[in-house]
């Protein structure tokens, strides 16, 4: 990874010895930086639907309501509830809800009446048990549903066809619900040439553009679509569509999967695991408290980038340990600290309590991850 020589050093802070390790530190300078960067890219806030999966803090989201953004995309209810809490005006629930979800979901709506709650639905079954939810709760707030649309990464969604009118249709003929509009996450396209990034981007969109005109045409139109993640974030900002919603994630922490692989972004990486050598185990090894349960181990290694150990190859990856080989090993001391990039910024958020806020070089806060709960009140 390149780093300008005047940055070379950034990820150093100065009270390291008051951290313990494995530690999730976030720069406060870069974040804001980031956060800049996506409402320069947008144009204005009222385009954007930041994903807050990355970071689940309720200091974010509040951040983030102070630049005028109000409306969010979550990914589990207790982030819904997080978001509620700390001032968002319109959250999506970017999931279909099932089993008891579906109840859980009405509450918070019923809890936030002055909210404007939303999920995703693409299945009929599921688009009927919630209207059946709402239909057993007294409250009189609507539950907006997006229709999820699969362009391309054939994860969740219908393709947007006969199948996608149907269902528009069951929505709207459903009282206890209301339709919203459109999903469409094109998580599968992130070709580093920008060209190729933007021709990906734009033939997986014309079959939504094609559906809209064909619900419009039968009476349905569509009031909002809400597309792509972070690598088609700025493509999708170029268009006119109206109603169109942006809906980044990773770019408020970058990490080094995307900075690796999307040099033409300008986004920073704001997060970086502090580690300590616990053990050196032969000549030119190390052996870090940087296990799978302090960064993302769901993809093959390298799963960090280290900053400050370029030379750095792993080895052996555990619950509690990282071993590397690196050179000159014998330079490092058992307790020494280590700073590296996650390669995916998203579950390694999820493994921590709380990170630590550094400014001007040094760690000088603590701010909870509320939302990597499962449930809150709720």
């Amino acid at each position: 990874m390149v780093l300008h020589a005047a940055q070379a050093r950034w990820f150093e802070i100065a009270n390291a010895a008051e951290i313990p390790s494995p530690a999730l530190l976030i720069y406060r300078d870069r974040v804001e930086a980031n956060l800049r960067e996506m409402l320069r890219i947008a144009g204005t806030p009222t385009r954007l639907r930041p994903h807050i999966k990355t970071h689940k803090l309720p200091e974010l989201v509040r951040r983030q309501v102070e630049l005028g953004i109000t409306k969010f995309k979550c990914a589990t209810i207790a982030e819904a509830e997080m978001a509620a809490r700390n001032g968002a005006a319109n959250i999506l629930l970017a999931y279909q809800p099932v089993g008891p979800h579906a109840q859980r979901l009405v509450n918070l709506a019923a809890a936030f009446p002055a909210r404007r709650i939303a999920c995703l639905a693409d299945d009929a079954g599921a688009i009927r048990a919630l209207a059946a939810a709402r239909a057993a709760c007294a409250t009189t707030v609507a539950v907006e549903i997006f229709l999820d649309l699969d362009i391309g990464q054939h994860r969740t969604g219908v393709a947007p066809g006969p199948q996608a009118v149907e269902l528009v249709k069951l929505i709207t003929s459903l009282p206890q619900l209301k339709f919203a509009g459109l999903h469409a996450y094109d998580g599968h396209i992130s070709d580093s040439d920008p060209a190729q990034r933007a021709a990906q981007c734009d033939a997986a969109f014309a079959p939504l553009l094609a559906l809209r005109r064909t619900l419009a045409a039968a009476g349905l139109p569509v009031p909002t679509i809400i597309a792509g993640g972070s690598p088609t974030f700025p493509i999708h900002a170029r268009r006119s569509e109206p109603g169109l919603e942006l809906s980044p994630g990773t770019a408020v922490f970058w990490d080094a999967s995307y900075h690796t692989k999307l040099p033409d972004l300008a986004f920073l990486p704001a997060a970086v695991l502090l580690t300590r050598v616990v053990s050196k185990p032969g000549a030119g090894r190390l052996c870090l408290d940087l296990g799978y349960k302090a960064v993302a181990s769901e993809m093959p290694p390298p799963r960090v980038v280290f900053l400050d150990l370029p030379e750095a190859t792993p080895l052996l990856h555990s619950e509690e340990h990282l071993v590397i080989a690196v050179p000159h090993a014998e330079r490092r001391a058992v307790g020494d600290c280590c700073y590296c990039l996650p390669w995916h910024v998203c579950p390694t958020v999820a493994l921590h309590d709380e990170v630590w806020v550094v400014e001007h070089g040094r760690a000088v806060d603590r701010w909870t991850i509320t939302a990597r709960a499962r449930r809150l009140a709720i």
